[in-house]
């Protein structure tokens, strides 16, 4: 496994990948998804078009991106999130302006617990990609366990603007003024 990082670790350190090229233009397509979404009849058909969303936002803007990318997201799936996480860094070191980086990272400090490190990769995802519905519910659900409910719920407000049928639309109904002690997601 060590091997599996380490060679995209020293190809990027290599002159051939000294600048990650611009992230692919998905604009014309989340438009055309976000509208589809939006007028979905119910939520299995929503979760399909959510599904269609995620081969846009895991286009890395190169195939070295992509390595780190699918390089991070395996470990993470193995639950080895220090892995996930260096070759997250990688990825972002290398294409700093990819949004899904960011994304990913926060997700592998948020399923580690470390919500404080996951929120300023999710407002980062977020400032480069306004419309990823899953970095705004990422926010939402880590700013609920933060115990910053009214903020989560915002944060998920502005997920459903764009897919109504998103899961996390159960999280509207806390009480805001639960505190700080973390709510089991």
């Amino acid at each position: 496994m060590l091997m599996r990082i380490a060679i995209p670790l020293a190809l990027l350190s290599g002159p051939v990948f000294a600048e990650c090229p611009a992230a692919p233009d998905i604009t014309a397509d989340m438009d055309g998804l976000i509208a589809r979404a939006q007028k979905a009849r119910n939520e299995g058909a929503a979760r399909a078009i959510s599904s269609e969303m995620w081969t846009f936002w895991a286009q890395a803007p190169d195939d070295q991106a992509q390595l780190l990318l699918d390089e991070g997201m395996t470990r993470r799936s193995a639950f080895d999130l220090d892995g996930a996480i260096t070759a997250f860094d990688a990825l972002i070191d290398y294409c700093p302006d990819y949004a899904e980086g960011y994304n990913q990272r926060a997700f592998a400090y948020f399923i580690r617990g470390d919500y404080e490190a996951a929120l300023p990769d999710l407002d980062r995802a977020i400032s480069l990609r306004p419309r990823h519905i899953a970095a705004l519910t990422g926010k939402g659900l880590t700013l609920i366990q933060l115990g910053r409910i009214r903020e989560g719920q915002d944060a998920i407000r502005a997920a459903l603007a764009f897919n109504p049928w998103l899961s996390e639309r159960q999280f509207l109904t806390l009480p805001p003024e639960d505190g700080p002690e973390q709510i089991d997601l």
